[in-house]
């Protein structure tokens, strides 16, 4: 998946409420029955700044109609999975679904782009529902950041200096020291990015999972990560951050000179994804395990 997101700088990360599922509304005005009066879904038409989904977005808009991402019963974003990323973090407190298509260089996220079928496709779309991971990172100067991840939360040396961190789950220790270039706590969804090709596993949806993954570990020699419970609470606490410094980026939200990150899936942030049948998300990572 691409990367993109936002953050907030705070002592504690803002309680978001949660919303109640808004696809069975989309269901429901799109199968409705004939004798019904025809209701189509409000949706939402938002591009990335390529050439191809700007103009994608002028022709579904003239189509379909075109309302605010605050009026709308399902967003449909138009480019890559970094803008997909993008669209969840400016957007996922909303409840909308979104039915992303693909019009950039990476797609995992995103369904195939047509224009000339896609009520239908929304009536038959199947959902995927995603938690993202909560971090918050205290620095050097003692300040506290605190942002979302639907991806993956990943911690990187700064320097050429080999990054050594002590890892606790659920308040105890269960690496004293880890020395790496760096450590990651992935979602399922983000499983098949950054984790996997750190040699991560790809994790099930709905498995209420997240995966530990190290990055070019080099003591303990043997240890390649863990598969964790999806309520553990992480926390990554660095060593020597005046010689050896680390950052932490939460889906594309650095914080540099971080000296202890906690990661915990969210309990109230939850969002709906809507894929094409032939092609739903749960689907693409089995395939992604079998590819050669």
């Amino acid at each position: 998946m691409g990367r993109g997101g936002s953050s907030y700088s705070t002592h504690q990360l803002p309680t978001q409420q949660t919303h109640p599922p808004a696809q069975p509304r989309v269901i429901l005005a799109l199968q409705a029955e004939p004798k019904d009066a025809p209701v189509s879904p409000r949706i939402a038409f938002l591009a990335s700044t390529v050439e191809a989904a700007q103009q994608a977005r002028s022709t579904l808009a003239a189509r379909y109609g075109d309302h605010s991402p605050e009026e709308a019963d399902v967003i449909c974003p138009l480019g890559g999975d970094g803008f997909m990323l993008q669209t969840l973090h400016r957007h996922g407190s909303k409840g909308k679904p979104v039915f992303g298509m693909k019009l950039g260089t990476v797609g995992f996220l995103m369904n195939h782009y047509r224009d000339d079928d896609l009520l239908q496709r929304l009536a038959l779309a199947e959902p995927a529902h995603l938690r993202p991971l909560e971090m918050i990172a205290l620095t050097e100067s003692g300040t506290t950041t605190g942002s979302l991840a639907y991806n993956d939360v990943s911690m990187l040396r700064q320097t050429r200096q080999a990054a050594h961190i002590g890892i606790d789950l659920n308040g105890q220790q269960r690496v004293e020291e880890l020395i790496c270039d760096g450590v990651l706590v992935s979602t399922p969804a983000g499983s098949t990015a950054y984790n996997y090709s750190a040699h991560g596993p790809i994790l099930p949806l709905g498995s209420n999972t997240i995966a530990l993954t190290p990055l070019a570990p080099y003591r303990p020699r043997r240890w390649r990560g863990a598969i964790l419970k999806a309520e553990t609470e992480v926390r990554f606490r660095v060593l020597d951050p005046y010689k050896r410094p680390v950052s932490v980026t939460a889906d594309s939200h650095e914080t540099r000179d971080v000296v202890e990150v906690t990661i915990r899936e969210s309990r109230e942030r939850q969002v709906t994804l809507l894929f094409d049948p032939e092609h739903n998300l749960e689907e693409r990572m089995l395939s992604e395990q079998f590819m050669v």
